[in-house]
């Protein structure tokens, strides 16, 4: 059976936008630097700005720089030359994406642009265009061709246009140190803010946590761990974590045989078990729970690395983490 032209068309356009993408990599210069460190000192935020297709690419560019620590937002040209300029700051950086550097709406918001002293980045395939000549720095995103057979829509150039975005936010955002923490309290919502949420907001503490002194009797151990519900018991001196017995630890000194009930909770703990830092995020925990074939983790403070709560398997379970 003979391979249909719509797949042929598909394979083509996917050689045409790759080339453009990769084109890029051998095209990076100083220029892109000079943007990551405009970015980097000024003071506001970015604005980013285009026309039509590549106004659309401008959002989710803006978006992909706000979520990643970078604080940004689209402005519309042609509503800029309306008013909406007052949006704008001395301190903020425009970035403005034009595949040829002549859009009219672009073009408008020049002289005021300048006149205020903010810091221009032009995106463009016209690197000799009145856009490029008048921006402080210019990112090269030309293509040799468009995938549209016609040549008339934009799309390997939108493609490239997006890859240069997400050079640009990734850059800043390792630049920055934005970490997934960070990352986690800018994505509350849905199941990546479930999965992104922290150790603290999901451990038990205070009289939910199952603890009792060194020299306790595991009659009175096991009284704790039935009392909580987490199947394990902590062993403390003071606030020195000593070790933790779980329904494991139980179960293997019944089978060692003996009254296991006159012995002290110390004689069958587990030293030195895991434990997680409060501010780790709940996927850490899972990760660190499916290492080590356990069902609970003591939680400690970062600093003083002092026990403060416990997370069981079953509360990321709730919270839809798993």
């Amino acid at each position: 059976m003979g391979r249909s032209p719509e797949i042929a068309t598909a394979k083509r356009v996917f050689a045409i936008e790759a080339r453009a993408v990769r084109d890029l990599a051998k095209r990076l210069d100083g220029n892109f630097t000079s943007a990551v460190e405009m970015i980097m000192a000024a003071e506001g935020k970015v604005v980013i700005t285009g026309m039509g297709k590549s106004g659309i690419i401008c959002q989710k560019i803006a978006s992909t720089l706000a979520s990643t620590g970078t604080p940004s937002f689209f402005l519309h040209p042609a509503e800029g030359v309306h008013g909406d300029l007052g949006v704008l700051g001395a301190n903020d950086v425009l970035i403005a994406v034009s595949n040829s550097g002549e859009t009219e709406e672009l073009l408008a918001i020049i002289p005021t642009v300048k006149r205020m002293g903010v810091k221009m980045i032009a995106i463009t395939g016209g690197t000799k265009s009145t856009l490029s000549r008048y921006s402080d720095v210019t990112l090269d995103v030309g293509v040799e061709e468009e995938a549209c057979s016609l040549g008339l829509s934009p799309t390997a150039s939108t493609t490239a246009t997006l890859a240069m975005g997400d050079a640009l936010a990734v850059a800043l955002l390792e630049k920055r140190g934005f970490g997934a923490e960070d990352f986690a309290s800018l994505h509350p919502a849905g199941s990546l803010g479930r999965r992104l949420l922290r150790v603290e907001e999901l451990m038990h503490t205070g009289v939910e946590l199952p603890r009792v002194e060194a020299g306790t009797l595991m009659k009175e151990a096991v009284i704790v761990m039935t009392a909580k519900r987490l199947g394990l018991v902590g062993i403390f001196k003071g606030d020195k974590f000593k070790g933790v017995v779980t329904d494991g630890d139980l179960r293997r000194a019944i089978e060692r045989g003996g009254d296991v009930l006159a012995l002290s909770a110390e004689s069958i703990m587990t030293k030195r078990p895991k434990s997680i830092k409060r501010t780790a995020l709940a996927e850490s925990a899972i990760r660190l729970m499916e290492e080590n074939s356990i069902t609970a983790l003591f939680v400690e403070e970062s600093a003083s690395k002092r026990i403060v709560g416990v997370v069981h398997l079953h509360d990321l379970l709730r919270a839809g983490i798993v």
